[in-house]
């Protein structure tokens, strides 16, 4: 037998928040800052289309562990709106489908329509989204002039909030929304509950769950910090926990530490009753947690240090 490889990489642990460019796929971001930090794992917490730019949280190592529930956390975004042109991808790439006249629409006209896009509404999947139809991407059955069925689903719009209308036929919004929601959907709806069609010219995610007002780091910042070293990038990471600041603490003793690390739930005074814990030992994060029905901890995901 051949020995295995020696895993490539630096072992770090941490979350950084990286403004994505214009032009460029969630991957290749990933890729690019994966080689910039020299790490042995990372990965990404959702993709962003390549004509969106903004906030791509980058888990490494344990973070890695976490960036499911970043998948599932609310999004924010800022977008800009054409009135009047419809395209078959939602955006400014698409190929124009009809144009409308949009005379007669000004500010109180879209502001009467975006409080039906408030709350629990149903969105119709766009074809040129990531979702799959029998193994394959609807984009890229969209890209071979084939269209299938697909069932509207459910999100949760928190906010929508006009920002700014001084240029019609194009307006800007701010959304806070539920994972899943379709930005350009969203656009195109707004547009047809006008009755002129839109689609989308600019789009960028200014949040990702806790993140909030957080600062963010260009690629180009990326790279100039890389010069100093890899201690200076690493300084821009962000602590995993921070990942999951809305859920309760729990703080436990060595001895109840150590079941937890073999696998056993816990009985813990005061902890919550239900849902999801952070778990410390001391001031260290080692572990997430999941309140069972008889009111123990059980460990869900342990990080590799604890």
């Amino acid at each position: 037998m051949g020995r295995r490889g020696r895993a490539r990489g630096r072992p770090i642990s941490g979350i950084l928040l990286l403004d994505k460019p214009l032009g460029l796929s969630s991957n290749h971001a990933l890729q690019r800052v994966k080689r910039l930090y020299d790490a042995r794992k990372a990965g990404h917490t959702g993709s962003l289309d390549p004509l969106a730019d903004g906030m791509l949280p980058i888990c490494f190592g344990d973070a890695t562990k976490l960036s499911a529930f970043l998948l599932d956390a609310d999004k924010y975004y800022w977008f800009r709106v054409r009135l009047g042109v419809s395209t078959a991808t939602g955006d400014a790439e698409g190929e124009i489908l009809q144009t409308r006249p949009t005379e007669g629409i000004g500010l109180e006209q879209i502001e009467s329509v975006l409080g039906q896009f408030s709350g629990e509404i149903e969105q119709l999947p766009p074809m040129y989204s990531a979702l799959k139809h029998k193994g394959k991407r609807l984009y890229e059955l969209a890209r071979e002039g084939v269209e299938v069925e697909r069932e509207p689903r459910r999100v949760k719009i928190h906010s929508l909030k006009l920002v700014r209308a001084d240029d019609l036929p194009e307006f800007e919004l701010e959304v806070h929304c539920s994972k899943g929601t379709y930005v350009r959907t969203l656009a195109e709806d707004i547009g047809n509950a006008l009755g002129v069609g839109a689609h989308v010219t600019a789009l960028r995610r200014t949040a990702v769950g806790p993140y909030t007002g957080q600062q963010m780091y260009s690629m180009e910042a990326l790279e100039q910090t890389a010069e100093q070293g890899q201690e200076a990038l690493d300084r821009l990471l962000l602590p995993i926990d921070t990942a999951l600041m809305d859920w309760p603490v729990v703080k436990v003793n060595a001895d109840t530490a150590f079941y937890l690390k073999q696998g056993q739930a816990v009985l813990v005074p005061k902890a919550p009753t239900a849902g999801w814990v952070r778990i410390y030992q001391g001031e260290q994060f080692f572990a997430m947690g999941q309140v069972q029905d008889d009111g123990r901890i059980a460990p869900k995901r342990l990080m590799s240090g604890s």
